[in-house]
């Protein structure tokens, strides 16, 4: 009796989805289609695997709930390793929808990733074309400095930057309490401390009577420092990510 036509169930979750046989040369040569809104083609496997359910789909939100591999040439593993690319995406995902993780980082709390992203392929089409290196350096992925505030990881938003710059960036709440950024109350001296993070090290600004003296130095610092490395990187970032350092600018809410 012929098996072309025939629907199974896979075990992706409770209750599957349906799998159709579609072409069955023999009983280790059958193309499957998934009858989703995808129609996914699986070719060349083998009936026993269909039978048992066997036969993952790859566009079942499998990461975080929301993120799904997809079909493409690019690959989570090659040999055996976890490609950089899949680290990338996942750790993306884990950030903003592993509510573990949350708990830990807070900050994440309110971020989402743009639907287009859920698909491991389009990150990695995306990623091709705007990752790049610098010798020596780490490069990670950043969804806030072209959009301060920004909360939505998209292709309009995230970019690739050096660890270094991405650390110029970073907030250190728990420290400064009830300051404004760039700022610490020293209780000994009775003086609101000014400070800034730079490639070299914090550095100290000077103690001030009140916390605005302070911030104001702070951010006439930063501001400028920031404008300092974005030209010591010139040529080696893209322009985009080199323009929203010029223009950044740092409030006492930040």
């Amino acid at each position: 009796m012929s098996k072309i036509d025939e629907v199974r169930k896979n075990k992706d979750f409770l209750g599957g989805y349906e799998m159709k046989i579609v072409e069955y040369n023999k009983a280790t040569d059958i193309i499957i289609e998934f009858q989703d809104e995808y129609k996914t083609i699986i070719e060349h496997r083998e009936y026993r695997d269909c039978r048992k359910g066997r036969i993952k789909n790859p566009y079942h939100p499998s990461i975080c709930g929301v993120g799904y591999l997809g079909q493409g040439k690019y690959k989570p593993t090659i040999s055996g390793k976890i490609t950089d690319e899949y680290k990338e995406w996942h750790g993306m995902l884990r950030r903003d929808y592993d509510e573990k993780y949350k708990k830990k980082e807070p900050t994440y709390i309110d971020v989402v990733v743009e639907e287009w992203l859920f698909n491991f392929q389009n990150y990695c089409e995306w990623r091709e074309e705007n990752y790049y290196e610098i010798n020596g350096e780490r490069i990670e992925l950043d969804k806030d400095i072209l959009l301060k505030g920004n909360k939505i990881y998209s292709r309009d938003t995230i970019i690739f930057v050096p660890q270094r710059i991405n650390s110029l960036f970073t907030k250190c709440d728990a420290s400064r309490g009830d300051c404004p950024i760039g700022v610490c109350y020293d209780k000994k001296a009775n003086k609101y401390v000014a400070y800034c993070n730079t490639l070299k090290g914090r550095k100290h600004l000077g103690s001030y009577n009140t916390s605005q003296q302070a911030f104001k130095v702070f951010k006439e610092f930063k501001e400028a420092y920031i404008k300092e490395v974005a030209d010591l990187y010139k040529g080696r970032i893209p322009d985009r990510l080199y323009e929203a350092m010029y223009k950044w600018e740092v409030d006492i809410t930040d």
